[in-house]
This record gives structure tokens, sequence and C-alpha cells, in this order.
């Protein structure tokens, strides 16, 4: 009895830790966003390049996933995993001793490069710990929990830290929680990767995939100045589309690409990542421009704009706890696009705030909407993004998976906060007042999120197949499922 309740129990708290981890690095996402008024006074950072606080550590992150994700399979999913939060808490703690704007923005890129490593390592942990069906869906479920509220809680922890012994907090409260984990990882966890693998790592396809991608966020950002048509922005656009060219190139060619096109051809992968896309460009830019609004149109102080998204946040948590059970009754399909749908209808609420506003009358509704759509989609969307697919490939799947929520973060800042700033410039240009230049900006930032959501309901509806995929049937606790470290060989096949 005791030889497979331990195990199982271990394989549980296991999954705690991997959890942990993959909060932090949620969290940090959007847990600066609330800061950003004070670090822009602090560091001096000008409107347009206050953005790369959020960008630089998204466009590192998800650019260096599928990279990060492929070596876990190959050098060790723990191992690397470890290797990650290591330098995740190391940048963490140069974030928090920042002494000028180039320093925070080369550290938030370096904390990129840790989650890139980490968060893929951690749900290979967990794909090759939980077996296909209702016991991985339940671990899924809880891992899409913590993504849907990390980033509303990111931004009311934010705001308490910001707001009580000063920003460089929301960067120092990682150091313990990493060496935390750290030191539990070998207890709690087992060591797998691919056996008999040569190691072959696709270098020349990571730096192309993450170039094109930075260069293309770098043109949406300087657009505004330079001019939607000029010589630059156009030759940067091209710039990008030729980087993603011969990242197709070189990944056809490569004996050992970063991401095999074969992993398409299961559409519920395919459908989901679309989806992912488009749900980070929603909610990234969303937060970013709500959090804004908050502070210096309606006047909130940090605290006070972390508690307005605690409604969110825990709106989310609900809908994500509903989500797993109904993804694993009727498939991801289905809670995808409706969590998107409703997603996109609290978008359009929020695009109806005010320059007089309030929180009742203009945030909350919309608050409240967008994140049962949250919760419904960021669950359903984990678990498609991972099913059918094999134990050798979990890396490079969770890697993909939160590679196209990544970029669409970056992205999806860099198109609202130009779109915004652009109209509120035009209107400052004509007399307009602040607080009102600033609200119809935010306002064209919201609307273009909500059309994101929209792509990403339809790509999900057209990608997936409604009929869900059979479940295997569960067996008692098996010692080889454990988390819990094993004397046999990795799982790995």
């Amino acid at each position: 009895m005791n030889a497979t309740v331990t195990p199982n129990s271990r394989r549980w708290f296991g999954l705690a830790a991997l959890c942990s981890a993959f909060f932090m690095v949620i969290l940090d996402v959007a847990i600066v966003n609330v800061a950003l008024p004070t670090i822009q006074v602090d560091l001096d950072f000008s409107a347009k390049n206050l953005q790369w606080v959020v960008s630089a550590y998204a466009l590192t992150f998800g650019g260096l996933l599928l990279l990060g994700g492929r070596t876990a399979d190959l050098l060790g999913r723990r191992r690397v995993f470890m290797a990650g939060i290591g330098l995740f808490a190391a940048a963490s703690l140069l974030a928090g001793l920042a002494w000028s704007d180039s320093v925070l923005i080369f550290a938030r890129a370096l904390q990129g490069v840790g989650a890139a490593v980490m968060t893929p390592a951690a749900l290979s942990i967990l794909m090759t710990t939980f077996k296909e069906g209702k016991e991985r869906n339940t671990a899924l479920g809880i891992w899409g929990a913590v993504g849907a509220s990390g980033g509303t809680v990111g931004v009311l922890l934010g705001g308490i830290l910001t707001d009580t012994i000063g920003w460089e907090w929301i960067f120092f409260l990682n150091v313990p929680v990493g060496l935390a984990v750290i030191a539990l990882a070998p207890i709690l966890l087992s060591e797998s990767r691919i056996e008999h693998s040569k190691r072959r790592f696709d270098l020349a396809g990571a730096l192309s995939v993450t170039s094109a991608i930075a260069v293309l966020v770098y043109a949406l950002v300087e657009a505004s100045d330079a001019g939607w048509a000029s010589a630059q922005t156009l030759g940067l656009f091209a710039t990008s589309a030729a980087l993603l060219a011969a990242f197709a190139v070189i990944e056809h060619r490569s004996r050992a690409p970063l991401m095999p096109f074969s992993i398409f051809r299961i559409r519920a992968v395919t459908g989901s990542n679309v989806a992912g896309l488009a749900l980070g460009a929603a909610v990234f830019g969303m937060i970013f421009l709500l959090t804004l609004y908050m502070q210096q149109v309606l006047g909130y102080s940090p605290i006070e704009t972390g508690i307005a998204w605690l409604a969110m946040s825990l709106t989310a948590l609900a809908a994500s706890i509903a989500a797993s059970v109904l993804v694993t009754r009727i498939g991801p399909k289905i809670p995808l696009v409706t969590g998107l749908a409703v997603g996109a209808a609290g978008l359009a609420i929020l695009s109806q705030i005010s320059a007089g506003g309030s929180y009742v009358g203009d945030l909350l509704p919309g608050m409240l909407v967008v994140g049962t759509g949250l919760g419904l989609a960021f669950v359903a969307m984990s678990i498609g993004a991972l099913e059918g697919i094999e134990e050798r490939d979990s890396g490079l799947a969770s890697g993909l998976m939160n590679t196209t929520q990544q970029v669409g973060g970056a992205l999806g800042v860099a198109v609202l906060s130009t779109l915004a700033l652009t109209r509120t410039d035009n209107l400052l240009a004509d007399g307009t007042s602040q607080p009102s230049a600033l609200t119809e900006g935010f306002q064209i930032g919201l609307i273009a999120a909500a059309a994101f959501a929209v792509i990403g309901a339809v790509a999900a509806l057209g990608l997936i197949r409604g009929k869900p995929k059979p479940q295997l049937q569960e067996t008692s606790d098996a010692v080889s499922t454990s988390a819990a470290p094993q004397p046999a060989p990795a799982r790995a096949r």
C-alpha cells in the first residue's frame, strides 16, 4: 500500500513545485505593469521605450522556448529545469538592483532566457509524470489555473510591493522562491531525457526565429515615429519576413530541427497554438493599457491598481477550475472557442472606458467577463496544445505552446501600445485634454485586443476537431508514473 501511495503523494507535491516555478514566470510577465509609471520616473524611461520592460522579457522568453524545450528533452528535464530557475533568480536580482533603463531592459531579457529554459522543462516533466487521460488533464487543469490567474495576481502583488517597500521587490521576491524550488526539485522530481539520441542543437533555427520576432516588434514600436509607410518600417518588415523564411528553410534541411513542422499535423496542436498567439496578444496588451489607464487617467495608486485587478483574477481562477473538468468530458474545442469569444466580448465592454470613469461603471463589468473567458480559454488551450503528443516530443510541444503565447504577448503589447500612443499624440496635437486623449488611445488599443481574441476564436473553430479524443483507461497509481526519483532508467523513449 505504502509503495504506491507515497510515490503518488510525491508526484502531486512535485506538481506543486512545478506550478510554483510556472507561477513565478507568469507573475513576472505582468507584475511590472503596475510599477511601470514608478519605474519610468525612477529610471528616466521615455514613453516609447517603457514598453520594452515588458517586451524584452516576452521576446527572449518566446523566442528561445523551442530551443529550451528541445534542450530539456536531450540533456535531462530536471537538470535543465533547475538551471533555468537559477538563471531566472540571478536575473531577477540584477533587475532589482538596476541603476538605469538599459540595465533593467537587459535584466528583463535575461529573465526571459531563464524562463525559456525553465518553463518547457517543467511542463515536459508534468507530461512524463502524468499519463494521458483524466489524470494528466487534472494536472494540466491545475497548471492552466496557475497561468490564467498568475497575470492578474501579478498586477495585484506588484501594486502592493510598489506602494509599500518599492518596485525593486517585485524582482527580489523571485530569489528566495527560486532557491526553494531548486532545493526541492531533486527530492520531488525524477530525471528523464530522450535516450540514445544524438545531442544536436539547432542554434541557427533559434537565432533566426528569435531575430525575426525581435525585428518585427521593433518595427511596430518605431512605426509611430518613422511612419507606417516609411522606408525604415517597410525595410524592417521585409527583414523580419526574410528571417522567418530562413527559419523555415533551416528547419526543413536540419537533421535535428528545432521545430519539426510535422507536429502541426495534429489539428488540436495547431489550433491551440494559433489561439494561444491571439490570446497572448489580447491579454498582455489589455493588462498593459488598463494599468496605465487606471494610474494615468483615474489617478489610482499602484496598490489601488493591483486591487482593481483582483476581480478578474478570482473570476479566471474559478472558470479555469470548471474548464479542466469540461475539457476532459468534451474536448478542448468548445471551451476554447467559447472562452475566446467571451473574452472578446469583455474587451469590447472595456473599450468603452471614459476619461471621468469609475471602477464599478467602467472596469468591473468587463473584467468579470474577460476573467471568465480567460479561465476557459487558457486551460483548454493548455490541454489541446499537448493532445496526442508522444513523450519524446513533450519538451518541444510545451515549448511551442509557451512560445506562441509569449510571442503573441510581445506583438500585442507592441501593436496595442503603438495604436494607443499614435491616437493620443494626434489628439494632443489637436488640443484635446490629456485625460481624454489618453483614454481615446486606450480605447483604440482595447478594440484591437478584442479583434485579436476574435481571430483566435475563429482559428480554433476552424482548426480543432469537435470530436473529443477517446480517453485511455485509467489504472491504479503506479510507481512508474511517479515524480519521485526512480532507480530505473529514464522513462523517455
